[in-house]
């Protein structure tokens, strides 16, 4: 498989996890939940602080922000027409 699709995909998983995240934190907090629920008793009364879903949704902004960053770069990295940024400095100088 080719990584650049591979970065494509993931840099969406990114977006989508981040937005869940980021408009739903409760889901990551019921996961905990259960996670921590196959060690511990009485791991179903614990309750999430308002400060910590706000810090969800913190994380969850930042990671679909950098899912589209990286698939914004790797977009116009896969580009046909060839032009970068230099060659396009280097006519603009010369003119």
């Amino acid at each position: 498989m080719d990584s650049s699709k591979c970065r494509r995909f993931g840099s969406l998983w990114m977006i989508g996890q981040g937005l869940l995240t980021a408009l739903v934190p409760q889901l990551c907090v019921r996961m905990m939940k259960r996670m921590i629920g196959n060690n511990f008793e009485n791991a179903e009364t614990l309750s999430a602080k308002p400060a910590y879903l706000r810090q969800l949704r913190a994380l969850g902004i930042g990671l679909a922000a950098a899912g589209i960053a990286g698939f914004a770069m790797e977009r116009v990295a896969s580009e046909p027409d060839g032009a970068s940024d230099s060659d396009e400095l280097e006519g603009a100088t010369e003119a």
